[in-house]
């Protein structure tokens, strides 16, 4: 999958292209939906691409309102190419793009993808103000030569809600995985580097790859999780069953802030300091509670990690 980082990196005569346009956070099942139907409409006679962004737009218009994002770039673009499209053009969001006219966006962030159709959302908004609608999007095309289809609102079941990235957060919020899991059409994850903790898990016979408080994506609520660590390497990824813990550890009070620690079962010798990695989350097994003593806490870690490898198994 190509990628480009703004339109003057589009060779010419690039196109013809079926263009699909959306923040496309947490890429998920909505999303897929929509590449599905670009792949459909190009049928090997065009190429199929996604234009989205390197921010949510509300990180510059609104940031008050900004809600976090399920995935950074370098994960989007994984999740993208694996729909199996054939290129992405990633805008960076910032005020002088905001304040293009609709008829330059479309002519100058646009027009280099040699666009034959364009699939848009009904909410889709373009343009300075948020003034450009997809009838507006249309009148152009017919001057241009490009078609716009709007697209209906995806449901992951009939009469449900339409899958967004507000629900997926939602689902997050709530720990609750299984439907978050069904919206991506994955399991949800979230991205960082491992670094040096208070090695209190070492300490209790469960050491733990801390991802800290800075990741890419949105963890769950606090609790312990059944999931799976993938650590990113050159030549390969490595998959690992892990009990994974989300939040600020209450039994002892000592972190500031919520972090996200995965401990490898039967692997104490890991050494994974530094390395890139993937969390990924299964199933939820409790909500966080502060324990009576040092005691009944390795006493129900015990008891998680039992859990955890009879639900992945």
């Amino acid at each position: 999958m190509l990628v480009f980082r703004s339109p003057a990196e589009v060779p010419d005569g690039f196109g013809p292209s079926v263009v699909a346009v959306g923040k496309f956070d947490g890429v998920h099942a909505g999303h897929r939906a929509v590449l599905d139907r670009a792949r459909a409409d190009a049928a090997g006679t065009a190429k199929v691409v996604a234009v989205t962004f390197d921010r949510n737009p509300l990180a510059v218009l609104r940031p008050d309102a900004c809600p976090p994002s399920l995935t950074g770039v370098p994960q989007k673009l994984e999740l993208l190419a694996e729909t199996g499209i054939d290129a992405v053009l990633v805008l960076t969001f910032d005020r002088d793009l905001a304040d293009l006219e609709p008829e330059r966006f479309v002519d100058a962030v646009l027009g280099p993808l040699g666009m034959r159709t364009i699939l848009v959302g009904g909410d889709f908004r373009f343009g300075r103000g948020g003034v450009g609608t997809p009838q507006l999007l249309a009148e152009l095309g017919a001057a241009r030569g490009f078609t716009v289809d709007v697209i209906d609102d995806v449901r992951a079941r009939a009469g449900e809600r339409r899958v967004s990235s507000t629900w997926v957060r939602e689902a997050l919020a709530d720990g609750d995985i299984a439907t978050a899991t069904r919206l991506l059409g994955r399991a949800p994850s979230v991205w960082g580097e491992v670094v040096h903790g208070l090695k209190r898990g070492r300490e209790l016979g469960f050491p733990t790859a801390n991802l800290g408080g800075r990741t890419a994506g949105v963890a769950p609520a606090d609790g312990v999780y059944a999931g799976w660590l993938l650590v990113r390497e050159p030549g390969g990824d490595h998959r690992y069953p892990a009990a994974i813990s989300v939040g600020t550890n209450p039994t002892f009070d000592d972190v500031d802030q919520r972090q996200v620690e995965a401990y490898v079962l039967d692997e104490h010798d890991l050494d994974l300091y530094g390395a890139s990695v993937e969390v990924q989350f299964t199933a939820r097994i409790r909500g966080m509670v502060a324990f009576d003593g040092i005691e009944a806490l390795i006493e129900r870690m015990t008891a998680d990690v039992a859990e955890v490898r009879a639900i992945l198994a």
